[in-house]
């Protein structure tokens, strides 16, 4: 759009149009970021509007070039079912299955939406900067009438005050680590073989040290969040849903930092996230053991109906 459009009436409408989309994009970045969040930050919120839809980590011998349609597990590579035996079925001890269920939404869907945000954000910042170096850079602006300078100033003015506010929140959002939430919908996990180790090292460690107070050992289930970057140090870690024996959760949290730092990530893994954030159930079971399994958030209640 050449500078004459740009000051025209249709021409500033179009403008102002693209920067409410700017701002638009911005706030639908902070709401998608926001809600990835609040999934994991607000205990009442995790336990009243998601169940807990748990996926075993599962290391396999053979892979297939064909994605399962479904993850019942994930797996360090792909592996699509096969033979005769009917229904959703995986080899297991004696002990009767548990009910098939659902995997939840799909975090790396939002993942990759919020990228896709993002990258709108920046190619519309570049378009105002461009308008911007025109309106400064036209020779012709030197020789209009003042009505038209005084426009070219405004029109100026309005761009630097948008550029201000909105290309250092662009900016934070790009600098930002790259954070990966793993959850168990994913198809091919390259992570599956990293936490499958993390976990056998939680676990270990917690067994060894069981919580006990006075000599009388704690039972109990609680979810924790844990954050460890590229180099296997430990992050953070958040009793998401607590155990409502609050010493039990400061004992379960003791126990993960006290077995960091783990391992660091794999080349895959590196070119993927410079951060993981895994949500994890710790079963401390009265037979003395901990025992975790990989969470994701599920949309459905025990019955199959959305929950409100």
């Amino acid at each position: 759009m050449g500078l004459e459009g740009a000051l025209s009436p249709f021409g500033l409408k179009q403008a102002l149009q693209r920067h409410t989309l700017v701002w638009t994009l911005v706030f639908s970045l902070g709401v998608h970021v926001a809600l990835i969040a609040w999934r994991f930050a607000d205990p009442e919120g995790f336990q009243r509007v998601f169940e807990d839809t748990a996926l075993e980590v599962v290391l396999v011998n053979a892979r297939s070039d064909t994605p399962p349609e479904r993850a019942q597990a994930i797996a360090q590579v792909d592996l699509a079912g096969g033979g005769s035996v009917p229904g959703q079925q995986r080899a297991s001890s004696p002990l009767p299955p548990s009910a098939v269920q659902e995997p939840g939404t799909d975090i790396g869907a939002m993942q990759r939406q919020i990228e896709a945000l993002k990258l709108q954000q920046m190619r519309l910042l570049t378009q105002l900067k461009q308008e911007l170096s025109a309106l400064s850079t036209d020779p012709s602006g030197e020789t209009a009438d003042a009505p038209e300078r005084q426009a070219r100033q405004e029109r100026q003015q309005q761009l630097a005050r948008q550029l201000a506010q909105i290309e250092p929140q662009l900016q934070k959002a790009q600098a930002g680590p790259r954070k990966r939430f793993i959850g168990p919908a994913t198809r091919q996990a390259v992570y599956a073989l990293y936490y499958d180790k993390l976990r056998r090292t939680i676990e270990t460690r917690g067994t060894l040290n069981f919580p006990q107070v006075g000599g009388q050992k704690l039972y109990g289930q609680l979810t924790m969040v844990i954050t460890v970057d590229a180099r296997g140090r430990l992050l953070q870690t958040e009793v998401a849903k607590p155990s409502g024996q609050p010493l039990l959760d400061q004992r379960a949290v003791a126990i993960v930092r006290s077995a960091a730092p783990f391992d660091g990530f794999s080349a895959n893994m590196r070119r993927q996230a410079d951060q993981i954030v895994v949500v994890t159930r710790f079963q401390f079971s009265k037979e003395g053991t901990l025992d975790m399994r990989m969470l994701t958030p599920g949309e459905r209640n025990p019955e199959g109906r959305s929950s409100p």
